[in-house]
């Protein structure tokens, strides 16, 4: 009979023999490559916040799966990375089965709260209580075969994006894309243009919390395969005009903070920046780019498709349990609500961006 046993590492702490490990058993398991799941993105989360830790579990002294995440004060656990992170969960070897509260029992931990929970994640997918559609571009047969679809789906709207980007060209200057710019420089005015944004809508700053200014800087000076940070940058007349940096693997490109300036919004820099990221992105063998949950018209003018993602928590039947489900229920109860019903999410979309348009000075 096989021994099981479980040991718990701080995620910066993570060793080299166990990164391959994580990343054998991530391959077998036929998941898609998605850098949030690589043991580089928990390990840089661990660099910028202390608390992020990974429970190893093995048998007979082998590593057999990985479960990582953030504690906080009440035994309160959250996905690691949680707010920035796209897709969550453990990684297990196949047929490795799992209890969700036994594994928060011996993390010492009274919830695990997730909002990106990937598909296939059995032992957590009980404690969901949102099924959300994350858009994705399937990219993988080339750039042609997917314009041929996009014109086919979408005629105006390819058409008219083409058009845009011509007269950029026309009224502005010469447009120039780069895939992975390496100018720490552009990335701030990224980042700018992002606080910008969120502050616009009413929306909580992300880049006003330090760690997210930190974890984003570390990803992309970094140069790991399995998690490596991508800064693309749309110029006209040398000028930045839209930027997006994400994560990228081998196959997989998550799309996480785009923005653009608004002084060339006519041109919707964004949509030109995304097609040009795509056409980058086949030819450097990425297979898909994630859109992440969330709605956007511009991400269904896009997608091929949809995956699954999850929302909730693993709550155990201790005080701190209790705690969060006082804290959270009502919460998570008043936002599927809201989301339920379009007129009102419209509604309050426009109450966020007033309320943001009167915090401006």
């Amino acid at each position: 009979m096989s021994t099981r046993r479980m040991d718990v590492v701080r995620a910066a702490e993570l060793g080299t023999d166990d990164r391959k490990a994580w990343r054998e058993i991530r391959a077998a398991s036929g998941a898609p490559a998605n850098p949030f799941m690589d043991p580089a993105f928990t390990a840089a989360v661990g660099l910028v916040r202390p608390r992020a830790a990974v429970a190893v579990l093995r048998e007979d002294g082998c590593p057999v799966g990985y479960f990582p995440y953030e504690r906080g004060p009440a035994g309160h656990g959250r996905a690691v990375g949680l707010g920035v992170s796209d897709s969550q969960g453990a990684v297990l070897r196949p047929g490795i089965r799992l209890d969700a509260r036994a594994l928060l029992r011996a993390c010492a931990l009274s919830t695990w709260e997730f909002d990106n929970l990937e598909a296939g994640q059995d032992p957590f997918l009980p404690h969901t209580t949102e099924e959300l559609a994350s858009p994705v571009v399937d990219i993988g047969d080339g750039f042609e075969p997917y314009t041929r679809t996009l014109r086919h789906s979408s005629p105006g709207f390819f058409k008219q994006v083409r058009a845009k980007e011509r007269r950029l060209a026309r009224q502005v200057g010469t447009v120039r894309f780069v895939y992975d710019d390496p100018d720490p420089g552009a990335l701030r005015t990224l980042m700018a243009w992002k606080s910008a944004q969120y502050r616009r809508t009413g929306r909580r700053d992300r880049f006003a919390q330090a760690w997210i200014t930190r974890l984003v800087e570390r990803l992309a000076r970094g140069d790991d395969p399995g998690c490596r940070g991508v800064l693309s940058v749309l110029y006209a007349a040398e000028r930045p005009v839209a930027a997006h940096f994400g994560l990228c693997s081998p196959t997989v490109l998550s799309w996480w903070f785009p923005a653009y300036d608004r002084a060339y919004g006519k041109y919707s820099p964004g949509l030109l920046l995304l097609l040009r990221m795509l056409e980058a992105a086949a030819a450097h063998g990425i297979g898909m780019v994630d859109l992440g949950s969330g709605p956007a018209r511009y991400k269904e003018s896009f997608k091929t498709g949809d995956i699954r993602v999850y929302e909730g928590a693993v709550v155990r039947p201790v005080p701190g349990g209790a705690l969060y489900r006082l804290a959270r229920d009502p919460v998570r109860g008043a936002r599927r609500f809201v989301r339920d019903r379009p007129a009102l999410a419209r509604a309050a979309a426009r109450t966020l961006e007033e309320a943001g348009r009167l915090r401006r000075p």
